[in-house]
């Protein structure tokens, strides 16, 4: 991706948290337990009550706001800082067509614990967004575990992470996590899990629509959509549950199959098409 040199996003605050960050090892959260608590933390809860993580009590301040290439920034930082400049263009231009206001979310870049409105969490839990203060959440460490752990490697692969929690943020807009999160007290988890699968799933096809004007903008280089789509693989809730339990349970589906994830992403690529991301209804869901 053709990212050096641009402008970046001015809605981007880092509130360091101090010291790196390891990947989880032994006693710690299982890929099924991060899974389950960023769920939980978009449907509003608080993932400590999960994940027993973060740090109570803890309060964070923003430190600094900058554009990209402004000192100070890391070249991770000033990377995030675009891709989430390209999906304020992207977004703001697909409300404004369909005659809607498009109302920027904030991204968070933290260290190790942060603060957020939807209670504390640690880096464990990966990139997140919540939905409470509109803000998505961001160690960017995690590309590191994108290309050791997930063995997705590559810019374009943390792009599309940051697009698929922007997503979330588009579907917060659109009210449909509203109405998502008000069938949660009234099913079972069984029945709750699917609805969440398809929430993922339009996450990854508005991630997709984005990737298709970056490539109509001409910054994607050979390879991107590539490492996109073999990130979306990684992160399927059958590869996790094979690698961490050795064995697959549909049922327990919060985010969708590997093979749905990069369904959705691609089909979203393809069409750049606001609204052609209906998983509820293709799950039989509306």
């Amino acid at each position: 991706m053709e990212w050096q040199g641009r402008q970046g996003s001015s809605n981007v605050e880092n509130v360091g948290g101090g010291g790196g960050r390891g990947l989880a090892t032994g006693g710690g959260v299982g890929c099924l337990g991060i899974i389950i608590a960023i769920v939980y933390m978009l449907m509003g809860g608080d993932p400590t009550d999960i994940l027993g993580g973060g740090t109570s009590n803890q309060q964070t301040q923003q430190t600094q706001t900058n554009d990209s290439g402004q000192s100070g920034q890391t070249e991770r930082e000033q990377f995030a800082s675009v891709v989430l400049k390209d999906t304020e263009t992207v977004w703001n231009k697909l409300f404004q067509d369909e005659g809607l206001t498009y109302e920027e979310p904030t991204m968070v870049l933290f260290s190790n614990a942060v603060s957020t409105g939807c209670g504390n969490a640690g880096s464990e839990m990966g990139p997140f967004y919540c939905p409470a203060d509109e803000k998505l959440y961001i160690d960017l460490t995690f590309m590191d575990e994108l290309d050791q752990r997930f063995q997705a490697p590559g810019d374009f692969a943390m792009a599309y992470v940051i697009a698929h929690e922007v997503g979330h943020h588009v579907q917060n807009q659109l009210g449909t996590a509203d109405k998502v999160n008000r069938l949660r007290q009234q099913l079972s988890e069984k029945e709750f899990n699917r609805y969440s699968v398809a929430m993922e799933l339009q996450a990854d096809y508005y991630a997709g629509v984005y990737a298709h004007y970056e490539q109509k903008m001409g910054v994607t280089e050979e390879g991107d959509i590539e490492e996109a789509i073999k990130a979306a693989h990684a992160v399927g809730d059958d590869t996790l549950q094979e690698q961490s339990m050795g064995r697959v349970n549909t049922d327990t589906f919060t985010h969708g199959s590997s093979a749905d994830r990069m369904k959705w992403f691609k089909k979203g690529y393809e069409t750049g098409d606001i609204r052609g991301g209906n998983t509820f209804s293709e799950m039989g869901l509306e």
